[in-house]
């Protein structure tokens, strides 16, 4: 390193000096999007979960294949119809010296739901949770209202702070480093958005030791710049190998890759939340319409059908994806067997927009994100081209993940891309995030932009939340996944591969929940 680490965490002394690529423990990765934020409860969005992994811890953790592992709780276990038990690790110690305890965990709980201007809160993690005990030192119970049989697999998502941080933490204080201090495997010493954070080993941390001693965890949203800054090598761990490159890299010496499938859906939004006129919908003329034209069933069929989805997963995709009608991959818990994606209909699509009123089409600008997403300005082009082909003159406007993403959260699109990674594992999460009706008391809704409502759904999602044998849990959310994609909730397309790429001397167990974690990367052996 060209000189030493500093590593006080406060406002005024958060910064570190970049390691150089590949130096003895020092790693330079680069990811996909960047992080919104540090604090862990203030996006529920990938890149944050990614970033967070490092530098705070769960109750309950998740391996590549998203199964439930022990994190700060070492063990858990329904000791009654209302009640988990959770075993906490003992001596766990924050980035700033405290021992870890469920006075901890308590607080983070209370903390997650009242986190200002959250534009994705992790609310739905939490709100089954109706009270907290403190049983001993290493002893904590969460009592639900009723069965909840997902409580571990929710608190997968949730990351613990301290108590110290005190009354009301604002996330401006987890972004200037003040409250940014966990039981992670990492202590971050600098966020600089939109560029870069850094990051030091916690030597103190209570799990395996990770193999590198800093971190520079660099944010690069073009595709191209990515793939060119490993094979420069100016980085050494690439996520989101861009399609384009990936056959290229796969038998290139310089290059090792890694890739599985993911559990990330890529999908529409088609406004639901105006009765009247949406916005960048208009007459086949530009005139204004008095209704909005998406609450029919028969458009949303109609733009559905009208899209080739295997022909976006070759051309597009370039077969890093696999043609999708439902939330999950083949083989997921609560995946629907006999749920195939929609097939492309161009004729049947025309006739249902004349019986919905529209003979002539209308017209649609369709939004989408042009740096989040493997292929996404690519994919909505080919969209835009298709629905234009049934009569729907549709124009397309791609723009930067920050600007689309704010913009995206006000509601102000209308047909816009979006993706949802299930890092649950099951139905249940997209279900309540995505398609129910939004509701902050149950925390529901969190990320339905569309404003989707559905009480049918609502009903089958609150009877599968209650159900504790897990063979009935699934048929109920298969029943929901089907009266979901039946009523066309929103458009699905595909499911993403995720690829990463990394010098030949490294290896890395690729994740399905698309995390990239620094922890679990290694020199080959």
């Amino acid at each position: 390193m060209r000189s030493c680490l500093r590593t006080t965490l406060t406002a005024t002394a958060f910064a570190v000096c970049l390691a150089q690529p590949g130096t003895a423990q020092n790693l330079t990765l680069a990811v996909g999007a960047a992080p919104t934020s540090v604090d862990p409860h203030y996006h529920l969005l990938t890149p944050n979960l990614s970033l967070s992994a490092h530098i705070f811890d769960a109750l309950v953790e998740r391996d590549e294949k998203n199964r439930l592992i022990p994190g700060l709780a070492v063990s858990w276990s329904l000791v009654a119809d209302d009640t988990w038990e959770f075993k906490l690790r003992p001596g766990v110690k924050f980035h700033n010296g405290d021992t870890f305890t469920g006075e901890d965990v308590a607080y983070t709980i209370a903390r997650v739901p009242n986190v200002a201007n959250s534009p994705g809160s992790f609310a739905i993690y939490t709100k089954a949770v109706t009270g907290v005990e403190i049983v001993d030192a290493v002893t904590i119970r969460l009592k639900t209202q009723g069965i909840y049989p997902l409580l571990p697999t929710d608190l997968s998502q949730v990351k613990i702070i301290s108590r110290a941080i005190g009354t009301n933490p604002t996330t401006e204080d987890f972004n200037n480093g003040k409250n940014a201090f966990g039981t992670g495997a990492y202590r971050i010493t600098s966020f600089r958005p939109g560029d870069r954070a850094e990051l030091v080993r916690n030597d103190a941390f209570w799990g395996a030791k990770p193999h590198w001693q800093s971190i520079a965890y660099r944010f690069i949203p073009n595709d191209g710049a990515r793939t060119a800054a490993l094979l420069a090598g100016d980085v050494d761990f690439v996520e989101a190998v861009p399609t384009t490159d990936a056959a290229g890299l796969r038998t290139d010496k310089r290059v090792h890759i890694s890739e599985t499938n993911s559990a990330r859906i890529v999908y529409l939004w088609l406004d639901r939340s105006r009765q009247g006129p949406t916005p960048f919908v208009t007459g086949p003329n530009g005139e204004v319409l008095d209704k909005n034209p998406l609450n029919d069933l028969r458009v949303r069929q109609a733009l559905s059908m009208a899209i080739n989805r295997p022909a976006i997963v070759e051309r597009v995709m370039e077969n890093a994806a696999i043609p999708s009608g439902q939330f999950l991959p083949p083989g997921s818990y609560s995946y629907v067997p006999d749920l195939n994606p929609p097939a492309f209909d161009a004729q049947k699509a025309k006739a249902l927009l004349v019986e919905a009123g529209f003979p002539r089409g209308f017209r649609i600008t369709l939004h989408g994100p042009n740096d989040r997403y493997i292929n996404d300005a690519k994919i909505i082009q080919a969209v835009g081209q298709m629905w234009t082909r049934i009569g729907v003159q549709t124009a397309v406007e791609p723009m930067t993940w920050p600007t689309y993403i704010g913009r995206a959260n006000k509601q102000e699109f209308s047909a816009y891309l979006l993706a949802w990674g299930t890092s649950s594992g099951e139905a249940s999460n997209p279900l309540r995030a995505l398609i129910a009706t939004p509701d902050k008391a149950r925390g529901w809704g969190s990320a339905n932009r569309a404003q989707y409502s559905n009480p049918a759904i609502d009903a089958l999602i609150v009877q599968a939340m209650g159900t504790g044998d897990d063979g009935a849990r699934e048929r109920i959310l298969q029943q929901a996944t089907q009266m979901a994609m039946a009523d066309v909730a929103f458009v699905t397309l595909h499911i993403q591969k995720n690829i990463w790429g990394m010098k030949p001397t490294l290896t890395y167990a690729a994740r399905s929940d698309e995390e990239t974690l620094a922890m679990h990367l290694r020199p080959t052996k």
